[in-house]
């Protein structure tokens, strides 16, 4: 606010001598040409613009920029941009230099857009690899379902005639131990007479272990073992009576046991899936 004021009253100090000498023009002429320049020269300091005083009063002279004298060399090392933010004028230079572009299919820039296409493409590749994994993943069987995939089971604790249920995948599977007789009545049957053909050997590894999953193949209930009219297996929901190879001899159901899929590690040892 002290520089406006200053420059006002410089402005309206620069006219009145002027106009102080035109409305003295008839006293000057009368008084003679040496008492004008006597008066010229006395009234000088009084009404001059570049006095202190008025240098003082309004802080800077009219030939002065508003960035003080010791920071003009530095304005010379500044960008033009912040050099016209310092020193506001109407004549205002930008920095032009970033604004420059290459012009298009220039060879210079040719190696930085490669890399970028490169480095997007390969960004682009991994996430659609990783995608696909996760796809292909989520449809494997996970971890406890791999752990129930397969059994082993200890044969050595099992006595010849019996019949021990174990648990393999959700479902019970029944191993018995079978006699020499349960081997021959077994292969004393008529196969043409069944419901579903199947010869004993057929059914089994080794004679004397059969293995059967223990579900009926009518409506899925458990046959109770060492029972029914034929000494195998007896599902009392609907009758169905199973004979000593788990085939079918009597009842609504269909086929026969089904035998899962087993292999002897050892003598005493089978592994089950």
């Amino acid at each position: 606010m002290l520089r406006v004021a200053g420059r006002r009253l410089s402005s309206s100090l620069s006219w009145r001598p002027a106009a102080a000498a035109g409305a003295r023009g008839p006293l000057a002429g009368a008084s003679g040409p040496g008492r004008d320049d006597d008066d010229n020269s006395a009234r000088q300091p009084r009404v001059a613009i570049e006095s202190p005083f008025f240098t003082a009063v309004r802080g800077f002279s009219s030939s002065e920029t508003l960035v003080p004298q010791n920071q003009d060399a530095g304005l010379a090392q500044l960008p033009a941009t912040v050099a016209a933010l310092k020193n506001p004028n109407s004549k205002v230079l930008y920095d032009q230099y970033n604004h420059e572009r290459y012009p298009p299919g220039d060879p210079s820039k040719r190696a930085f857009a490669y890399f970028v296409l490169s480095g997007g493409r390969f960004v682009y590749a991994s996430l659609l690899r990783l995608l696909v994994l996760k796809f292909v993943l989520s449809m494997s069987a996970s971890k406890d379902v791999l752990a129930l995939a397969s059994l082993e089971v200890d044969l050595s604790s099992i006595e010849p005639g019996t019949t021990v249920t174990v648990k393999w995948r959700g479902k019970p599977v029944f191993i018995r131990r079978r006699t020499d007789d349960d081997i021959k009545l077994a292969n004393s049957v008529d196969v043409a007479s069944l419901r579903h053909p199947q010869e004993d050997a057929e059914r089994v590894k080794n004679p004397e272990w059969l293995v059967v999953i223990g579900v009926c193949t009518h409506l899925g209930c458990i046959p109770l073992p060492n029972s029914g009219d034929f000494g195998g297996w007896f599902c009392p929901c609907h009758g169905s009576h199973y004979d000593i190879s788990g085939r079918i001899r009597k009842g609504p159901a269909p086929f026969n046991l089904e035998v899962p899929t087993y292999s002897f590690l050892e003598d005493n040892k089978m592994l089950i899936g």
